[in-house]
């Protein structure tokens, strides 16, 4: 999910008031509050992670889930449910409320993605994390540290996203494996210059809201700033997982 500059009432550009000492000290408070969002979002994997595990762990639970289509239906139907709850209702919520719904996310999401450990090698699937590991922190880093503007390249990525978007949807009916291919790879490149984008963003919004002394609007921002890297993450590992498969 992608979000607004101005998000909870934060104004890009504002002037950072007396309580910082030194224009240096305001940005080690911005690299802290970022710090904290990635590691709210590596919270979240360890919680899917969990979650899938205690799927492979349970036949009960794995009868529940799979056995039945409207179950896992409706774990799908909840996936989308939170995550418009989080990313649209961020401003009627609370930040303790946004981080609850958050988390609840990473778990339900770990339940349906427990299906990889029954359809990909765990050798595979420990491959497609690394890989996507090092992507991902490649990327977070150069978002973080780079002052060249990224909106740009960001732009262009969201459009490529609704692009496989739409060709997914079309090679459900076609079936074709050089679709599948291109979708993959394309996949890839896109979710990582997201990371690259959505970083550098979320340290805007952080700095601009750390400038303008509005605790609220930093801990909500922390929130949905993780919940679009874990999103990033979540769709680069499935996407490299699968790129991986078809190389066995």
């Amino acid at each position: 999910m992608y979000y607004g500059e101005n998000q909870n009432g934060v104004q890009a550009g504002v002037s950072y008031p007396p309580i910082w000492a030194s224009q240096e000290e305001l940005d080690r408070a911005t690299s802290s509050c970022l710090t904290k969002v990635f590691l709210r979002m590596f919270a979240a994997l360890l919680v899917s992670a969990a979650a899938s595990l205690a799927v492979v762990a349970s036949d009960a639970l794995q009868q529940f889930i799979f056995d039945n289509a409207f179950v896992y239906l409706g774990l799908i139907i909840a996936e989308l449910v939170l995550v418009i709850a989080v990313a649209a209702g961020i401003n009627r919520l609370s930040a303790t409320a946004a981080n609850v719904l958050f988390f609840i996310y990473a778990i339900v999401n770990g339940l349906t993605l427990s299906f990889i450990f029954f359809v990909y090698d765990i050798g595979v699937i420990y491959q497609a994390f690394a890989v996507s590991a090092l992507m991902f922190a490649g990327m977070a880093l150069y978002g973080t540290i780079t002052r060249r503007n990224l909106a740009s390249i960001g732009s262009l990525c969201i459009m490529g996203l609704f692009g496989i978007i739409i060709a997914s949807v079309v090679n459900l009916f076609l079936r074709s494996d050089a679709l599948d291919f291109v979708i993959c790879y394309a996949g890839v490149l896109i979710f990582v210059g997201l990371t690259a984008y959505d970083t550098q963003r979320i340290k805007r919004m952080l700095f601009s809201a750390n400038a303008a002394s509005h605790t609220e609007a930093i801990k909500k921002i922390s929130v949905t700033g993780a919940l679009t890297l874990y999103l990033d993450f979540i769709n680069i590992f499935l996407k490299i997982l699968r790129i991986l498969n078809r190389r066995k």
